[in-house]
């Protein structure tokens, strides 16, 4: 029995807004409230036409003040972009709000391309290199004060907001582990160090103040429909988005098309599925087995949802599959441990 979560990219669609994707975002994160999601998490990206969350704090604050009990956070905060104490001012802020329901997840890449990020630093210093440093300084901020503590994070101080650190490769893996701290793998885009760097994280892992024993999310897309052939089209739109952003031309959502050799070259094909090869794209009873099979090979502590959707509705319901399958599972292992 492992929780189930989600996130959500707050995407733009092809003729939409903005406007129009934070109520989209914030009456998924209803639903999901009531689906029995976990947690609901969104993610640091600019200059992308496509995704709309790029304050991400203030998402967060949509969010869960559109929600009651399900815990809201970052998937994450893109911490060379800022300083730790300009984060833990904005992340203290959502915890005194929404106390006990705030995540920060940290992501060491830009989240943009290099011209962009100079826009968002006006400088380079903020290196990734110093990431490291730059988290365990965040984390002091939550902590409680210091005897002779020049600087200080009002509001933050003693919060002790979860952190977790993010990755796609080997090296968040091992920066989780050496300092205690949860990890999520961006397996539903970057699969194919997946299994290297839970296994790594795993053995690696040091217990600290904020974390006894390791704790692994992976990421999981999920397209799901009433039929397979449903499914497969509604994937076609995130197949897309993949290809224009490897081709250096990200932009809206687009929407779904019946055939996507249609529309991208084999070699496309061939990266995109590569790429988004955690995923699950069928009708009720496939979701069921393709959850069901991603934990039994992978063996995570939790797993977060993903599926970038044109349509709201066909979101919706494809997220409520989703929650369906989960619940499924969870009463198959609590009827195997009441067995055995």
């Amino acid at each position: 029995m492992i929780p189930f979560s989600l996130l959500d990219l707050s995407p733009i669609a092809q003729g939409g807004t903005a406007a129009q994707a934070f109520r989209n975002t914030a009456d998924l994160a209803r639903h999901a409230e009531r689906w029995g999601f976990h947690r609901y998490w969104l993610a640091e990206h600019h200059n992308m036409t496509g995704i709309a969350s790029a304050a991400t704090a203030v998402v967060i604050g949509l969010v869960a003040g559109s929600t009651t009990t399900i815990r809201v956070g970052a998937g994450g905060v893109m911490l060379p972009n800022h300083s730790p104490l300009v984060i833990a001012e904005q992340f203290g802020t959502l915890e005194s709000l929404y106390p006990g329901r705030i995540d920060l997840g940290l992501g060491r890449a830009p989240g943009s391309d290099q011209i962009t990020a100079r826009a968002l630093r006006r400088h380079l210093a903020g290196d990734v290199d110093e990431f490291p440093r730059d988290v365990l300084e965040l984390i002091g901020y939550f902590g409680p004060a210091r005897a002779g503590q020049p600087v200080r994070a009002v509001p933050g101080e003693g919060l002790g907001v979860p952190i977790w650190i993010l990755g796609s490769s080997l090296y968040g893996a091992q920066l989780a582990a050496a300092l205690g701290l949860p990890y999520a793998f961006a397996s539903h885009f970057a699969p194919e160090q997946m299994a290297m760097a839970s296994r790594l994280y795993r053995e690696q892992f040091q217990p600290s103040e904020r974390l006894a024993k390791p704790y692994l999310m992976l990421a999981l897309n999920i397209f799901a429909a009433a039929t397979e052939a449903e499914a497969r089209v509604l994937f076609t739109s995130q197949q897309q988005a993949f290809a224009n952003l490897r081709r250096g031309q990200p932009g809206p959502l687009p929407p779904p098309v019946p055939a996507i050799e249609a529309v991208l070259t084999p070699a496309e094909l061939a990266m995109v599925d590569r790429s988004l090869a955690c995923r699950v794209v069928g009708g009720p009873e496939a979701v069921r087995r393709g959850l069901a099979e991603f934990v039994r090979q992978t063996g995570p502590d939790e797993v977060m949802i993903t599926g970038n959707i044109f349509d709201h509705q066909a979101r919706l319901h494809s997220f409520e599959i989703a929650a369906q399958a989960a619940r499924d599972l969870d009463r198959t292992a609590a009827l195997g441990t009441a067995v055995g």
